[in-house]
């Protein structure tokens, strides 16, 4: 399958995974691994960034992964920019997945104070992946801004809803010109597929992974659905038929009349 390509730099798997809600960190590095991905998102405020080797999450991250600080529990842009920057000081990474969500309840991505702070975080040199809604608008005002991808939500956080924004994220596909990484929501591999196959680049899991009860095969499972959502994608669907009429898979005429004609064989006994 082809690569994924962000901001210059080719990955060969396009599922990425979060590492939150992990029932131990052992069983989130065995997902990790078992999911091929080769981007993986930690929360910044998560990390005791003092504590590395002593049992932290990032020390049961594999080192061939490549890192993505998330500044999730961010309330505004100022808030969300001194993560990013805390987590670049303490990595060495430019690459933020960039999070502002004011409202607990919904934990709905704030539009503007996003494109605020998307703004300030490319002036000051980081490779930006914001999670926002799944506006077409916004997204390619955040393209506009420079970021290096798209994150529209399919769903609220950790809701295990699906895809609710289908309409809207093939209008974001169908416009923009950075990679398109569907985010937040995805409950069953038929999501991933669901999401690749109206084109989007990539898709980000957590939730449904970690809270599995065999968060193993599930990993493997989204790997697989991505795959194939992305092939489906790539091999071009069929155009939808009539709701009202049936397309026959093989001709129901013609053929027939291609047979021998059937030799008449003598009556015995006539």
């Amino acid at each position: 399958m082809d690569d994924l390509v962000i901001a210059g730099q080719a990955y060969d798997s396009r599922l990425l995974v979060g590492t939150g809600k992990f029932a131990a960190h052992e069983v989130m590095r065995a997902s990790l691994l078992a999911s091929g991905a080769r981007i993986v998102t930690v929360a910044l405020r998560r990390v005791d960034l003092d504590r590395l080797g002593e049992g932290d999450v990032l020390d049961f991250v594999p080192p061939e992964l490549t890192l993505l600080p998330n500044t999730s529990g961010a309330v505004d842009a100022g808030e969300a920019v001194r993560l990013a920057r805390l987590g670049r000081a303490a990595t060495g990474t430019d690459l933020v997945k960039l999070e502002v969500t004011p409202d607990p309840r919904t934990l709905a991505p704030d539009p503007i104070e996003t494109l605020r702070a998307a703004e300030l975080l490319v002036a000051d040199g980081f490779t930006v992946l914001p999670y926002c809604s799944a506006d077409p608008v916004l997204a390619r005002r955040l393209e506009e801004a420079g970021c290096a991808t798209i994150m529209p939500l399919g769903s609220w956080i950790g809701s295990n809803r699906g895809l609710r924004t289908r309409d809207a994220i093939e209008a974001i596909v169908a416009g923009a010109g950075v990679p398109v990484v569907v985010d937040a929501g995805l409950g069953v591999p038929s999501d991933a597929a669901e999401a690749m196959e109206l084109g989007a680049d990539a898709v980000l899991v957590n939730t449904a992974i970690a809270v599995a009860a065999d968060p193993e095969r599930m990993a493997r499972a989204f790997a697989l659905a991505t795959i194939a959502g992305r092939l489906g994608y790539l091999a071009g669907q069929a155009t939808p038929g009539p709701s009202t009429a049936a397309a026959p898979s093989s001709p129901l005429t013609g053929f027939l009349g291609a047979l021998p004609t059937p030799v008449a064989l003598p009556v015995v006994g006539g």
